[in-house]
């Protein structure tokens, strides 16, 4: 870390548990809460989001560090720990029903074919998972949905696994800053269709969504690359705009 976010940070005896004010903003199709933790000052400019795919825990736990570093006060951006409770329990990439929430959003292309999946770079896209009945079928989608809408934030911040890159179709500031932070190249185009998905529902309200993409490491190795530049990001020092 650098000597600026050093300084900052809360002291590791006491990074245990998170100390910031949270709200409850909906609840999983299995009834499990859907949290999001939240500035004292109420004003955010970020949403940082993890584990709308359960099967990418990995996502949580990095972000989760990060959070528990930032002294109460100093957090700028909601963060939501995890957007599928149920699909992490069952270590699935859809929610209880099998749905991918992220190909479940309300956007011009969604279709109801299922969508395909790998879970590994090498292997063929050919793991089926549902989009849901219609857009927004999902309790999940739908809470994310009122609480982004509430919030009224400039951006958002997806973290997956484990494609290594930055994801950004608008090319964004943000997006710029975040693949040179973490050395990871920056694409415009994932290559291949994602009708339904949260970036082209973003797209469509002109707002501002990067998807990060974490390298396939270890926990050990992805937080020591990863918690410095999201406790920069979470705490204002990486600017939306250039």
């Amino acid at each position: 870390m650098n000597r600026e976010t050093a300084q900052r940070l809360v002291e590791r005896r006491e990074r245990g548990v998170i100390r910031h004010a949270s709200s409850v903003y909906g609840a999983s199709l299995e009834g499990i809460p859907l949290t999001v933790w939240l500035p004292d000052t109420g004003d955010v400019e970020i949403v940082v989001l993890a584990s709308i795919h359960g099967d990418e825990a990995e996502t949580t736990v990095v972000v989760s560090e990060a959070l528990r570093c930032i002294p109460r006060g100093d957090l700028r951006a909601a963060v939501i720990l995890c957007g599928n409770p149920d699909g992490m329990l069952r270590g699935t990439r859809g929610n209880g029903r099998g749905v991918d929430l992220n190909r479940n959003f309300p956007t011009s292309n969604w279709s109801r074919d299922p969508v395909c999946y790998k879970t590994r770079a090498n292997d063929a896209r050919d793991i089926a998972l549902s989009p849901g009945v219609e857009p927004s079928s999902e309790p999940e989608t739908r809470a994310l949905l009122a609480l982004l809408e509430r919030l009224n934030a400039r951006a958002v911040v997806s973290l997956h696994a484990a494609l290594a890159c930055v994801d950004d179709s608008g090319g964004s500031h943000l997006g710029r800053q975040l693949a040179a932070r973490c050395a990871l190249p920056l694409i415009t185009e994932i290559g291949y269709p994602t009708p339904g998905s949260m970036g082209t529902w973003a797209a469509e309200q002109s707002l501002t969504l990067v998807t990060w993409e974490f390298e396939a490491a270890s926990l050990y190795d992805l937080k020591d690359r990863h918690v410095p530049i999201l406790i920069d990001l979470m705490t204002g020092r990486i600017e939306l705009e250039g």
